[in-house]
């Protein structure tokens, strides 16, 4: 009988349901946002998995609303769940830092000491001459893992501090040298110039 008085009470309606319906939205959300991109970097298990409960916490957040259709809260606790779950998974996506990256690095000094600190660190490099703007200049590739990404761009900041870089998802990479794998052979996939080098 209690319970019931609560269910029915104007708090439940106005302060307990909205804020189910919100909590549920940043759930749904949040893991949606992982969903895509693990789609995007090629995880096919978590996937499914993730979609599977992300459709279930939105069905639920979705029932909720149309037993209380006529409550202006759900409608803004829907809208809000959505915003913060779309940052929440951003974020989330950013500290599990997935993925391989390929860096791009045109460095407006001499190459050699960051391609030695480079290697020193584990971090293979593979050096190519190319033509800019200004005459001709030396392009280094790598690739990494993403975890590693920071300490690679600390790497360049401390040898070449105004270097131009870019840094660029890869999708799928294999066999190959990278970030901080100490010892491992030198890459057989990428051709020619690219391929890294010890």
């Amino acid at each position: 009988m209690t319970n019931d008085a609560f269910t029915d009470s104007w708090v439940f309606a106005w302060c307990v349901v909205p804020l189910l319906i919100f909590v549920a939205r940043i759930l749904d959300v949040s893991i949606g946002t992982l969903r895509l991109i693990f789609v995007a970097k090629g995880y096919r298990l978590y996937a499914p998995i993730l979609g599977f409960f992300e459709v279930l916490i939105w069905l639920l957040a979705i029932r909720q609303i149309l037993n209380h259709i006529d409550n202006p809260m759900c409608y803004i606790a829907f809208g809000l769940g959505f915003g913060v779950g779309n940052y929440i998974g951003i974020r989330l996506e950013e500290k599990l830092s997935l993925g391989t990256v390929m860096v791009r690095v045109v460095p407006k000094l001499d190459t050699s000491d960051l391609i030695g600190q480079m290697r020193r660190e584990g971090f293979g490099a593979s050096l190519v001459d190319i033509e800019g703007m200004s005459g001709k200049l030396k392009m280094i590739f790598t690739v990494t893992k993403r975890k590693d990404l920071k300490t690679l761009l600390k790497i360049i900041k401390s040898n070449n501090p105004n270097a131009f870089v870019t840094v660029e998802d890869v999708k799928t990479a294999k066999d190959g040298y990278f970030g901080l794998a100490r010892g491992k052979a030198a890459s057989s996939w990428l051709p020619g110039a690219l391929r890294n080098r010890k």
